[in-house]
């Protein structure tokens, strides 16, 4: 067993050792818009569900090394909006191009030629095609560290619509994962299909036998 004392860890090092355990990540493909109108997409792997009631999602934005502020992450401070899209195995390579460190004013979404329509209740447009869409309003944006290389903004969004394709959906709302194909991330430049799938039953207590 190797033991680490991770404050004497590097960034890179931290970095490294928490992308390879925390594994497989979903991604957020998360699409927001400019107070000038200018769109924006991105993926992020620092990203779950937070909870259903409200029901809220969140990613995370990195600091990189020049310290600037990301747009994804200026965009949202400047409108309070943005949509998150399911990355699933069709889109993945418009997904990956989407992660051009593009500079500040240059839509990914038209560099990529990536068709749009509009959302129902915020101003950045959804990508069409994406299978589950989330519409949010920005609710609380965390900071995480200083802003040094490595460290991030938590941004927890509320959840106020969302849009399922059928083909992966039923009305009773249960998603087919299997249907949806999902990529997850891993590390370094690997992605991963979820795979082989396996059920268990959620334990109960019973006073008499867990005693």
């Amino acid at each position: 067993m190797r033991s680490i004392d991770v404050s004497q860890l590097t960034q890179p090092q931290a970095y490294k050792l928490l992308i390879g355990s925390v594994v497989p990540r979903p991604i957020a493909w998360v699409s927001t818009i400019s107070e000038q109108g200018v769109t924006n997409l991105a993926p992020f792997s620092f990203f779950n569900a937070v909870c259903s009631q409200p029901p809220a999602v969140m990613f995370c934005v990195s600091t990189p090394p020049d310290l600037s502020e990301k747009d994804t992450l200026r965009n949202i401070r400047a409108t309070g909006e943005f949509v998150v899209h399911i990355v699933t195995q069709a889109m993945v390579e418009q997904m990956n191009a989407t992660a051009v460190p593009a500079p500040y004013g240059v839509s990914e979404i038209d560099l990529t030629g990536l068709e749009t329509e509009p959302s129902t209740m915020v101003r950045p447009p959804r990508v069409k095609g994406t299978p589950i869409q989330l519409e949010c309003r920005l609710l609380q944006i965390v900071e995480i560290g200083p802003p040094v290389q490595g460290s991030a903004r938590m941004v927890i969004g509320q959840v106020v619509y969302a849009h399922l394709d059928e083909a992966i959906s039923d009305d009773a709302l249960h998603i087919d994962t299997h249907a949806l194909q999902p990529v997850a991330r891993m590390a370094g430049n690997s992605y991963a299909p979820v795979g082989e799938q396996f059920t268990l039953p959620r334990p109960t207590w019973n006073p008499q036998t867990n005693s």
